[in-house]
C-alpha cells in the first residue's frame, strides 16, 4: 500500500475561500452521493481537499484515497478498505480482502455492504480522480451496489473529470446526489479579485473583469496571470497586453520556468516541445541521452507545466509553454526543429504510431517520409474517412504537386479525392502510374487499385470502376495480413464505391450486393463515412427497386450514424434524405417530402453525385406534380439541364427523367407533349418496365384506351418489374376497364394494385389517378375496408403559431437517445446537466438538439418540448 494515496493533499498556499462551495459539499455528504466534476486546472481536488482539511462533516473526519490511473478493480477495493481502517471505521473480520487484482466477488461486496451497515458511524469515503479507474464499470458497478445497500453507513464524495459510470440519474430522481460541476468551479469576478488580493495585486473592476473573461474562470488560467502579474511593474498594462497579444506571458514562461531549469532539462524541453506528446524513450531519441524518464518525472512532479496524461509514461506540456517553447527554439537553434521532426517521426513510426509518425514527417518537410509511410502501411484511406482525415489533408497540404516519387503522387491524388477535385485526382494518379510497375511494392500497386476505384465513382464511369475493383481484388491478397486487418476503412470504401457506380449505371442487383458488402465490411473506427454513405446508396437503390420499407430502412440507419458520430457536413451526401424525401412522395406525404428533399439540397452542397442530382430532380418535379403545378415540375427538370449539373449518360436516367417530364405535361394537360417526351427515347431504352406504364398512362390520357391495353400488355412478369411499376399498371389497367364500361375488371384490376401497393403504402397513384377510384370503393365498402391505409395519416399537432395555419412534418422519427435529451431538456436542465445526467459531452448534447430541432420543425428547445408534448411523445 502506498501511503500517500490515503493523505489529504495539502492546499496551495495562495488559497480562495469558497464557503458556498464547502458548504455544499457538507450538506452533500448528508446523502449518499457528492459529485465533483470538471476539466483538469478547475480546482477539483483544491476544493475536495480544503473541505476535507477542515475537518469535513464531524463528528468523523472525511476518509481520503487518490484513484491512480491502472487501478485494476481488486486493487481498488483493497486500497479502499485500508482507506477506511486508517480511517477508523471498524469492519467485522469477516469481510475479508479481494484476492485478485482483476476482481471481486458478490459476497465480497455483499459483506462490506453489511460490516458499514452496522457501523455506528456513517463513512465519508472521499476518492479522487476516481474517473481514473480502470475498467471504470467493473469498479462502478460494485461501489454502486454497496452505496445502495450500506444503509446510510457510508456517504461517498467522487472528484473526476468525467462523469462516473454510476447511474447518476437514478440518484438524482431520489434526491440522493449533490453536484459541483465546471460552471460552480469557475472563478468567478469575486473568486479572481481574492486571488489577486492573495498574490498582493491591486487591479481595477475592469481589469479583473476582462482576466475573467479572456480566462473564462479557468481556475489554472487565473492563477498563471497572477504569478506572471506578480512580475509586472503594471499589472493593468499587462491585463490590456494580455487581451491582446501573450507575449509578455510568453517572457514569463521562458524567465521564470525555463531559464529556472538546469541546462541539459532546457535542451530537453526545447527538443520535446515539437511532439504533442511525449514518451521518456521518444525524449531520449530526440536529446540523444538517456535521462529522459527521470528529467520528465521530475518535471511533472514539480509541475513545471508538463503533467503526465496517462499510465504509460506519456507525458504532456501545457500548449502555451509548448508554443512559447517552439518559438524559442527557432531563435536559439535555427533549422534544428525539421530534423527534430523527422528524428520524431521515425522514431514513431518504429512504434507503430501511424498518425503521428506522418504528420511529425510532413512537419519535417520529408515528404517522401511521410507520403511512403502512409502507402507501405495502406493507409490512404486515411485521407478519407475517420478522425484524422482532416489532420492528414492538411498536413500533405505544403506538398509540392511535382514531388517526385510515387508515393508523393498517391497521396497528392487521395488529397484531391477527398476534396472531390477528379482533375487533380487523375493527374497525381498518372504520376503515380509513371512510377509504378511489376516490380513496385505491393502496398503501392493496391494503393493505386484503391484509388483507381474511388475516381472512377467520381467520374461516374462504372466501367472504370469494376476494372480497377477487380485489380483490387486481384492484389488485396499480397500485402501481409496483419497490415490489411488493420486498415478496415479500404475494405469499407472499395464496396461502397463501386456499388455508388453501379447504382449510377442503373444496376440496381449489382449495386445492393456491392453495397450490402460495403455495409457489413463496416463496424469498426474510422469507417463511420463509408457506412453513412454506403447506407444512404442502399437507401436510394431500394428506393428505385421500388422496396420503401427497405429504403425507409437504410435512410434512417444513414443519417442515425451521420449524427452518433457527429460527420461533418463535408462528409454527409444528403442521400439518405433524398431517399427519404422519394418514399414520402409515393406515399403521398408531400410536406414530409419537401422537408427531406430540402435537407438532402443543402447536406448535398454545390456538387451532388450526377446519380443524386437526378433523382432530386425527379423528386422535386413529382413533389411539384403532385400539387398540381405541372410548370414547376417542368421547370425542376430544365434546371437540371441547364445549370451544369452532371447527368448521368445511363439507361436508366434517361427513362427516369423523361418519365418525369411526361408526368409534368399531364399535369399541364398535354399528352400529346407527354407522348413526344417518351417517345423520343431511344428504343432500348422504351423497353424498361417504368418507361411502358408512363407510355401507356400517357396513351389513356390521350383518350387511346386500346393503345394503353396494349403497351401495358408488353410488360414482363411480375418478377421482372418492381412493385409500384407492377401496382400502377394494375391501377392503368382498372382504370382502362372502367373507361369501357367494365366494372368487375375495374374492380379486380382495382384489387390487384391495391394489394401491391399495400405493403409499400404506396398512396399517391391512386390520389392522382381521379376520382374513379373513390366510386368503385364507395361501391364496394368490403374492399374499402381492406384498404383503410390508403387514407391513413399520422396525426400532427403543432403550435397554433405557425405560419399559415399549417402544420410541419415530423422529419424523422427521434432515436431512443434524442427522446432521452428531449425528456432531460423539458425537465428544463442546462446543456452541461443533460450531458452529465446521460454521460454525453456537451457537443454531442448541442447535436442531439439539432436533430431533434430538425425532425420536429422547430428552431428552439421550448418549441420542441411543446411539439413533443402535443405529439404525445413526453
Amino acid at each position: 500500500m502506498l501511503t500517500a494515496r490515503f493523505a489529504v493533499p495539502a492546499v496551495p498556499r495562495l488559497l480562495v475561500h469558497r464557503p458556498e462551495l464547502l458548504k455544499r459539499m457538507s450538506a452533500g455528504v448528508r446523502g449518499p452521493l457528492t459529485l465533483v466534476n470538471g476539466p483538469a486546472g478547475s480546482g477539483k481536488t483544491v476544493l475536495a481537499a480544503h473541505w476535507a482539511a477542515a475537518g469535513g462533516l464531524a463528528p468523523r473526519p472525511p476518509v481520503w484515497l487518490t484513484v491512480e490511473p491502472g487501478d485494476a478493480p481488486g486493487a481498488l477495493w483493497a486500497y479502499v478498505l485500508e482507506a477506511l481502517r486508517r480511517g477508523g471505521v471498524a469492519l467485522p473480520a469477516g469481510v475479508g480482502r479481494p484476492t485478485r487484482a482483476e476482481g471481486v466477488t458478490r459476497s465480497f461486496l455483499v459483506r462490506l455492504a453489511e460490516g458499514l451497515a452496522a457501523s455506528a458511524q456513517p463513512a465519508v469515503l472521499v476518492l479522487d480522480q476516481f474517473d481514473t479507474a480502470q475498467p471504470p464499470a467493473a469498479m462502478t458497478e460494485g461501489l454502486d451496489f454497496v452505496l445502495r445497500h450500506a444503509g446510510g453507513g457510508l456517504r461517498i464524495v467522487l472528484t473526476g473529470r468525467t462523469d462516473s459510470l454510476l447511474p447518476l440519474h437514478r440518484y438524482r430522481t431520489a434526491g440522493e446526489i449533490t453536484e459541483i460541476r465546471q460552471a460552480d468551479l469557475r472563478f468567478s469576478h469575486e473568486d479572481a479579485e481574492a486571488l489577486l488580493a492573495e498574490h498582493r495585486l491591486e487591479v481595477s473592476q475592469e481589469g479583473i473583469r476582462l482576466l475573467v473573461e479572456r480566462t473564462e474562470g479557468w481556475a489554472a488560467g487565473v492563477r498563471l496571470c497572477a504569478l506572471a502579474m506578480q512580475h509586472s511593474a503594471d499589472p493593468e498594462t499587462f491585463l490590456r497586453q494580455f487581451a491582446a497579444d501573450r507575449t509578455i506571458i510568453a517572457d514569463y514562461l521562458l524567465k521564470e520556468v525555463l531559464d529556472a531549469q538546469p541546462p541539459p532539462t532546457q535542451d530537453l524541453l526545447l527538443r520535446v516541445c515539437v511532439t504533442d506528446r511525449v514518451h521518456p524513450d521518444l525524449a531520449d531519441e530526440l536529446t540523444g541521452r538517456d535521462d529522459a524518464a527521470r528529467t520528465l518525472a521530475g518535471l511533472a512532479r514539480d509541475n513545471a507545466f508538463l503533467e503526465r496524461i496517462d499510465a504509460s509514461a506519456w507525458y504532456r506540456l501545457h500548449p502555451l509553454f509548448a508554443e512559447v517553447l517552439r518559438a524559442h527554439l527557432r531563435q536559439r537553434c535555427p533549422g534544428l526543429e525539421p530534423r527534430l521532426h523527422g528524428r520524431a517521426a521515425r522514431w514513431l513510426a518504429r512504434t507503430g504510431r501511424l498518425t503521428e509518425a506522418v504528420l511529425q514527417g510532413a512537419a519535417a518537410g520529408d515528404w517522401p517520409f511521410a507520403a511512403a509511410y502512409l502507402v507501405d502501411n495502406l493507409a490512404l484511406g486515411r485521407l478519407l474517412t475517420g478522425l484524422d482525415a482532416d489532420r492528414l489533408g492538411r498536413a500533405f497540404a505544403g506538398m509540392p504537386a511535382d514531388q517526385a516519387g510515387a508515393a508523393p503522387a498517391l497521396v497528392g491524388a487521395a488529397r484531391r479525392l477527398a476534396e472531390r477535385d477528379l482533375t487533380g485526382c487523375e493527374a497525381g494518379l498518372r504520376r503515380a502510374d509513371t512510377h509504378l510497375g511489376p516490380d513496385s511494392g505491393p502496398a503501392a500497386r493496391l494503393g493505386r487499385a484503391f484509388l483507381g476505384v474511388l475516381a472512377g465513382r467520381l467520374a461516374d464511369d462504372p466501367t472504370a470502376t469494376r476494372r480497377a475493383a477487380a485489380e483490387f481484388g486481384r492484389l488485396l491478397p499480397e500485402p501481409a495480413p496483419h497490415l490489411l486487418a488493420a486498415r478496415p476503412e479500404i475494405r469499407a470504401l472499395v464496396p461502397a464505391a463501386l456499388g455508388a457506380a453501379e447504382l449510377g449505371a442503373g444496376h440496381l442487383d449489382r449495386a445492393a450486393l456491392a453495397l450490402t458488402s460495403a455495409v457489413d465490411a463496416c463496424g469498426e473506427p474510422g469507417t463511420e463515412y463509408p457506412l453513412c454513405d454506403a447506407l444512404g446508396s442502399l437507401a436510394l437503390t431500394e428506393l428505385m427497386r421500388g422496396r420503401l420499407r427497405q429504403a425507409t430502412a437504410h435512410a434512417r440507419a444513414s443519417l442515425a450514424v451521420a449524427e452518433q458520430y457527429a460527420l461533418p457536413a463535408g462528409r454527409r451526401t444528403g442521400v439518405g434524405h433524398l431517399a427519404l424525401a422519394g418514399v414520402a412522395v409515393e406515399q403521398d406525404d408531400l410536406a414530409a417530402a419537401r422537408c427531406h428533399l430540402d435537407l438532402a439540397t443543402a447536406e448535398a452542397g454545390t456538387r451532388p453525385e450526377p446519380v443524386a442530382a437526378v433523382a432530386a430532380a425527379v423528386i422535386r418535379a413529382g413533389i411539384a406534380a403532385a400539387e398540381g403545378d405541372g410548370e414547376a415540375a417542368l421547370a425542376a427538370l430544365r434546371v437540371l439541364r441547364t445549370a451544369g449539373a452532371p447527368v448521368p449518360p445511363h439507361v436508366w436516367a434517361v427513362a427516369e427523367l423523361a418519365a418525369a417530364e411526361s408526368a409534368a405535361h399531364l399535369v399541364r394537360g398535354d399528352a400529346a407533349a407527354a407522348l413526344r417526351v417518351l417517345d423520343a427515347v431511344d428504343a432500348g431504352d422504351g423497353d424498361r418496365p417504368a418507361h411502358l406504364v408512363a407510355r401507356a398512362r400517357a396513351l389513356l390520357a390521350a383518350g387511346r384506351g386500346e393503345d394503353a391495353a396494349q403497351a401495358l400488355a408488353g410488360l414482363p412478369d411480375d418478377d421482372g418489374a418492381p412493385t409500384p411499376v407492377r401496382a400502377r399498371a394494375r391501377l392503368l389497367q382498372a382504370q382502362i376497364a372502367a373507361a369501357d364500361g367494365d366494372p368487375e375488371e375495374a374492380r379486380r384490376r382495382l384489387g390487384e394494385a391495391l394489394g401491391l401497393a399495400r405493403p409499400e403504402e404506396l398512396r399517391r397513384m391512386f390520389t392522382e389517378s381521379g376520382p374513379w377510384v373513390r366510386r368503385i370503393l364507395s361501391r364496394d365498402p368490403q374492399l374499402a375496408r381492406l384498404h383503410g391505409w390508403l387514407s391513413a395519416r399520422t396525426p400532427v399537432r403543432t403550435p397554433a403559431s405557425t405560419a399559415g395555419g399549417q402544420q410541419p412534418p415530423v422529419v424523422d422519427p427521434l432515436s431512443g437517445r434524442e427522446t432521452e435529451v428531449l425528456r432531460k431538456a423539458a425537465e428544463l436542465l442546462s446543456t452541461e446537466e443533460i450531458a452529465a445526467a446521460l454521460y454525453l459531452s456537451p457537443n454531442t448534447v448541442k447535436t442531439h438538439l439539432k436533430s431533434i430541432y430538425r425532425k420536429l420543425s422547430v428552431t428552439r428547445r421550448s418549441e420542441a418540448v411543446h411539439r413533443a408534448q402535443d405529439l404525445g411523445m413526453l
